[in-house]
């Protein structure tokens, strides 16, 4: 058994992105500033000194699964005697001070066992935005009998593992399996998980959880689940995917929390967002983010994300898109605040009529504003790029599940047919008929 408790992967990047962002006119006079590749990079520090009249130029650049969108304000300072001044300092967590500047990977290896001894852990620390995996990423495989055994390797670390199965009413039954070891000194330790569940109303999950801990006193925690059920309301099939994870440093006031999750139904309904929290030291950030598309062409997209540092600054930025057949909006906003309590914000907003005509319209807290109709196509997403078919193609061992077999139903006996006829026949009584 290899108990490995690989990764904490600090990767620094603070490369700036160079997309133009478009949400508004190209000034003729821009100032330029350019916010970190990564949404969860803070800025610690930012002044701005605005007077001319400048209006955002705002692109998104999708990625992934997620709504998420590289987003880069830029102005052009050397146009123009102001300055904008933007220092940006790692937010990636776990990067201690000597490895903030550099690309190195730290991974921690906890050294509890040789190989082959016992269960081999696949406990890795979780990376961050990663989103949720397809459940042959896991690699699920339960065990069809039960078993408990443990065991000691010859450097003194310890394993065990277990399966069994826990039956309950309407079907209930879930199969598992847990294992897990630690070194000889308890500094290392690793738990996973792995269980499927099902009932006779259709139900089933398949759900996974690990956690684990190295000698230099980091922590990580994830679990990750997919259900397949019946929606009450609309009596439509639907699956759902969801993971959450998380991990703390042992030698930093630095970690990170992520909880995403994936709704789909038969129908082309569709729902997706994640929540996301981190800290490094005197850094904290958050971002939220959402999809929402109701299957018949309507659909809704946000994200809000900000950050702040122990020193007072404080920056943010929002937008939402709302479209149905060619017509619909978008709308945000970007601030900051310094150490001082200076607030700057720029307000912006689109009208799209559907007919290639848009109103756009802005402001700032610098006194800049625009109010204009253009000629521009009008571009959204109206499906999801993945699906109902693909997450049913990707949920193979999901639909695969078993339910328990039904017992076949017993006749009722002459007295229990009384009964039951009389019950009917009150009941009929007590309504009306």
């Amino acid at each position: 058994m290899v108990a490995s408790s690989r990764g904490f992967t600090t990767q620094l990047e603070l490369k700036l992105s160079t997309l133009f962002i478009s949400y508004g006119l190209a000034p003729s006079k821009k100032k330029r500033m350019c916010f970190p590749r990564d949404p969860l990079t803070i800025l610690s520090r930012i002044s701005c000194c605005c007077s001319e009249p400048v209006v955002p130029v705002r692109r998104g650049s999708g990625s992934g699964k997620s709504n998420e969108k590289v987003e880069d304000w830029r102005f052009d300072s050397k146009k123009s005697p102001h300055r904008v001044r933007v220092q940006a300092s790692s937010a990636m967590p776990f990067a201690s001070a000597q490895s903030r500047f550099t690309s190195k990977q730290e991974k921690f290896y906890s050294r509890c066992t040789p190989r082959n001894s016992g269960p081999q852990s696949r406990d890795t620390p979780p990376k961050r935005d990663t989103g949720i995996a397809n459940e042959k990423d896991w690699g699920i495989s339960l065990l069809n009998e039960s078993v408990n055994e443990s065991g000691t390797n010859e450097d003194g670390s310890t394993w065990y593992q277990e399966s069994g199965e826990d039956l309950g009413e309407n079907g209930h039954r879930c199969r598992w399996t847990r294992m897990g070891g630690k070194s000889h000194d308890g500094s290392s330790e690793w738990k996973e998980t792995w269980w499927e569940k099902s009932d006779w109303s259709g139900y089933k999950e398949l759900g996974v959880e690990k956690s684990g801990r190295n000698a230099e006193g980091d922590s990580w925690w994830e679990t990750w689940q997919e259900v397949l059920h019946q929606d009450e309301w609309s009596n439509l099939a639907r699956i759902e995917r969801s993971a959450q994870k998380e991990a703390k440093s042992g030698s930093e006031n630095a970690g990170w929390h992520e909880k995403w999750w994936e709704k789909y139904d038969a129908k082309g309904w569709t729902e997706k967002g994640a929540h996301k929290y981190g800290r490094l030291n005197e850094q904290s950030w958050w971002e939220k983010w959402g999809e929402h598309y109701d299957g018949s062409g309507s659909v809704l997209k946000w994200t809000d994300k900000w950050a702040e540092t122990e020193l007072g600054t404080k920056w943010g930025d929002k937008w939402e898109e709302k479209f149905f057949a060619g017509i619909g909006s978008r709308q945000g906003e970007t601030w900051h605040v310094s150490p001082s309590g200076e607030r700057w914000s720029r307000k912006w907003g689109e009208e799209h009529f559907g007919n290639g005509k848009v109103h756009k319209y802005g402001k700032s807290t610098t006194g800049e504003s625009w109010d204009i109709v253009v000629d521009e196509e009008t571009y959204y997403e109206s499906e999801p790029h993945y699906g109902w078919a693909d997450v049913v193609g990707d949920s193979s061992q999901l639909l695969s599940i078993q339910p328990r077999e039904r017992p076949p139903e017993r006749a009722m006996s002459s007295l229990e047919l009384v009964i039951n006829a009389k019950g009917k026949s009150y009941k009929s009584h007590l309504l009306g008929f």
